[in-house]
């Protein structure tokens, strides 16, 4: 008898912890009483584990802090290069540039270029050559750095730049890259002059369980090279062949090599995470330096994560597919949609527009997998155009609207990217630019095989009955 009633006053404990939160949409909220009352064990784990998106009062407030400096910096090297918006974005697209601009305050900029590389092979080799020929900086940031062929490359590029007096700085996610972090390479940086240092660390792991949760992850891929260059997008420091999980490789990525004003808010971007993570005061050393490149188009940083408002990044990608007129096209390997996002695009469609999303046919995670398919007949019967990609994991993450504006970077469409990662993309105004991307989303289509509203609904009925099960708990995920 006082086992049971020491079991129920268990679960009441977390019932009551989970209804006590304002912070958690009413999706969630159900799915963690799913969670709690099927498996109650396992779920308090879980709960535990996973259950709230904290990273404590003192990183909150740090957070704070830094982007108070961050914002002070770019006002005073970044105030010439500001955009109006009125004179460089049409009217139809303004309010997405605005509203990236009300979550981590990086305005619009002026006079910046992109070249879109053609494969990973040569925004790897270009992107050596860069470091090879720095003169003052050189700072990267990855989620995954892995101690193959790429990843070995670029730690040695960065130690010959060291040698010759370059200040370097390598930071990478203690998750996603704790191999490389533990390896010899990761000292033979430190020795030789890079300073190295590990983004959301489990160096106090209990803390991290008891009072944050071990899931939140620093997703960004940064570089910048003397406030001159800046690469972004979804390439991880690592070969295609992606070795921690070969069967589903070729890993399929896309990176684009930016210059202009955009450097330097990508600069002050890695400089938020390195003051964050080590505390380093990193403004003194930036030269961040900018001035409009001619004939240069408007884009801005987007920097979201943990620390900045909630439902940020979903609300970025509503507007954006409310602002479509005639077409909208999305790449993703990830889609595990709020309903947010998901209401968006199905509006976008029944009012007409032409909406294209591409996935990977073949996922590394099967929950998303199922999470995505139970979506597809959704959307197929709004109107809505799925394809499947079959040479590999498509791993690019992709947006473009009207032939006009792009969305370039690391965000995933789910709830990962959405609430627990902190991630870096880059937000456009170019038609030749963006040309370029909805050429490569082209490239991908035809590698594709189109999934119609007959082909879902051949669908097994358990392969239908599986997907929404695990869709249930998509909230949670």
């Amino acid at each position: 008898m006082i086992l049971v009633l020491i079991h129920f006053l268990f679960l009441a404990a977390f019932t009551v912890r989970v209804l006590w939160r304002d912070d958690l949409a009413p999706t969630s909220r159900l799915a963690w009483f799913i969670v709690l009352m099927v498996l109650p064990y396992f779920g308090v784990v879980a709960y535990l584990l996973f259950g709230e998106i904290n990273l404590g009062r003192t990183i909150h407030k740090r957070h704070k802090e830094v982007f108070a400096k961050i914002h002070e910096v770019g006002e005073r090297s970044l105030g010439n290069c500001h955009s109006n918006l009125d004179d460089d974005v049409e009217v139809q697209y303004r309010v997405p540039f605005r509203a990236a601009a009300s979550v981590d305050g990086f305005k619009t900029t002026v006079g910046n270029r992109a070249e879109l590389m053609p494969d990973a092979a040569t925004a790897r080799s270009r992107l050596i050559e860069d470091i090879d020929s720095a003169k003052t900086h050189v700072h990267v940031l990855y989620y995954i750095w892995l101690n193959d062929t790429t990843g070995t490359n670029v730690a040695h590029a960065l130690m010959r730049a060291a040698k010759r007096g370059v200040k370097c700085r390598a930071m990478a996610d203690g998750l996603g890259s704790r191999a490389m972090i533990k390896s010899s390479l990761w000292k033979e940086m430190a020795a030789a002059g890079v300073k190295v240092e590990v983004a959301l660390s489990f160096k106090h792991l209990l803390r991290t369980i008891l009072f944050s949760r071990v899931d939140l992850r620093n997703h960004r891929k940064i570089t910048v090279i003397d406030n001159r260059v800046t690469y972004c997008g979804s390439q991880n420091c690592a070969d295609p062949e992606f070795r921690v999980k070969p069967k589903f490789a070729p890993w399929i990525d896309i990176m684009a090599r930016f210059e202009g004003p955009v450097v330097a808010q990508n600069h002050l971007l890695f400089a938020s995470d390195w003051m964050l993570n080590g505390q380093e005061e990193l403004l003194q050393d930036l030269p961040l330096d900018a001035a409009p490149l001619p004939g240069g188009f408007a884009a801005q940083v987007f920097g979201d994560g943990p620390t900045e408002r909630r439902g940020a990044t979903p609300q970025l990608f509503s507007v954006l597919m409310g602002t479509a007129q005639r077409e909208l096209v999305i790449s993703t390997p990830y889609f595990v949609p709020d309903p947010t996002v998901l209401n968006a695009l199905l509006a976008a469609a029944a009012r007409g527009v032409e909406v294209t999303i591409v996935f990977p046919k073949r996922n590394d995670s099967w929950i998303v997998a199922a999470v995505s398919r139970s979506n597809y007949r959704r959307m197929l019967k709004t109107g809505i155009k799925i394809h499947e990609f079959k040479g590999g994991l498509l791993h690019a993450k992709t947006l473009t609207v009207d032939g006009a504006v792009t969305l370039i970077g690391s965000t995933n469409m789910d709830v990962r990217s959405f609430d627990l990662n902190y991630e870096n993309d880059i937000l456009l105004r170019d038609d030749q630019f963006t040309k370029s991307i909805r050429e490569r989303q082209q490239a991908y289509i035809a590698e594709s095989e189109q999934v119609t509203l007959e082909d879902v609904l051949a669908w097994s009925p358990m392969r239908r009955f599986w997907n929404n099960i695990v869709a249930t708990m998509s909230p949670v995920l």
